[in-house]
């Protein structure tokens, strides 16, 4: 008793002297914590408080009790969904997607930084950067009104194809179609946006590790291979955990706004689904947030699940 009560001074002491050193060093830099702070705000008012939310996943909710006022019936609404037909197949068909996805499409940010890195014209480096990085800020409204023009039943490529006697093609409602029309809209798109990424992570090189390789008489591509990949394996292990991460969400707006009547059967994936159960069928509110919520969990679990392989096969991850 006596040496614990002798102890516990000193515990309190230290860690209130860590408290106090964290003040002075928050005081000292507090312009970059002032910076730091509509940050923060944002976060917690649109990330943090509609988390509270979830809890309908939980409840059997009803409008005139409001969400705290709703019942709880602890994991029914999860028993439901795994009930439903339509949500294991929507699973599947996300998780088919995005791994097709991730296999074909993770490698080409890499490979476009890459060129572009090879480049010695700096005026043609930064026309072709800006050329491949402006479909980024387009939105998929916008693209998908591109595609259907194109590829429509008698839009521009088939009109195309009937002027060259060729029989017409009907690509918008072929369910063989649409998983590579989303990669290739998918590529497209995003390419030249993740490859920003990469070229940061180029230009941050040692330049004297490449004076040293063309001294040895190393060739471009040895020095491609022996150097600038090697350099940027950390920035993609953290580009491919965070990918893992997001292998159930299969970006709602692209698909919703190629998909039609015809391609239902292989379009709706998770995302759809959580929308038409919540918009387009009876409003069951927990039901959805039950379905989001395990979304959710599965993206961190595989998220955790990536760090831990890439820190296993001795790379980088996300955490310490």
């Amino acid at each position: 008793m006596k040496s614990a009560a002798l102890e516990g001074p000193g515990r309190n002491g230290k860690g209130r002297s860590k408290l106090g050193s964290l003040f002075i060093e928050m005081w000292k830099h507090r312009m970059v914590y002032t910076l730091l702070l509509p940050g923060l705000i944002w976060l917690v008012l649109f990330a943090y408080l509609p988390m509270g939310g979830l809890s309908l996943a939980f409840k059997e909710y009803k409008a005139n009790l409001g969400i705290w006022g709703s019942p709880w019936v602890g994991l029914e609404n999860f028993k439901y969904v795994f009930r439903d037909p339509a949500f294991l197949d929507s699973l599947w068909r996300t998780l088919y997607i995005n791994i097709v996805k991730l296999v074909i499409q993770f490698p080409f940010p890499i490979l476009l930084a890459l060129m572009l890195n090879e480049l010695r014209m700096r005026r043609a480096k930064k026309w072709f950067q800006t050329v491949l990085t402006f479909p980024h800020f387009l939105s998929w409204i916008i693209v998908s009104g591109v595609v259907i023009n194109v590829l429509a039943y008698d839009g521009l490529l088939n009109s195309t194809l009937t002027m060259l006697g060729l029989p017409t093609i009907n690509f918008l409602g072929s369910e063989s179609m649409f998983v590579p029309m989303i990669i290739f809209t998918d590529i497209w798109k995003s390419t030249g946006w993740g490859a920003i990424i990469y070229l940061a992570a180029i230009s941050g090189i040692d330049q004297d590790q490449y004076e040293s390789a063309e001294i040895d008489g190393a060739s471009r591509m040895q020095q491609m291979f022996r150097i600038t990949l090697p350099n940027i394996l950390p920035t993609v292990t953290i580009m491919f955990i965070l990918s893992v991460g997001g292998l159930m969400s299969s970006g709602f707006d692209q698909i919703f706004n190629l998909a039609n009547a015809a391609t239902k059967n292989v379009s709706e994936v998770l995302d759809v689904y959580i929308y038409r159960i919540t918009f387009q069928s009876a409003t069951d509110f927990s039901f959805s947030t039950a379905v989001s919520l395990f979304r959710s969990l599965v993206n961190m679990a595989l998220l955790l699940l990536a760090d831990r392989v890439a820190k296993m096969m001795g790379g980088d991850g996300l955490f310490r």
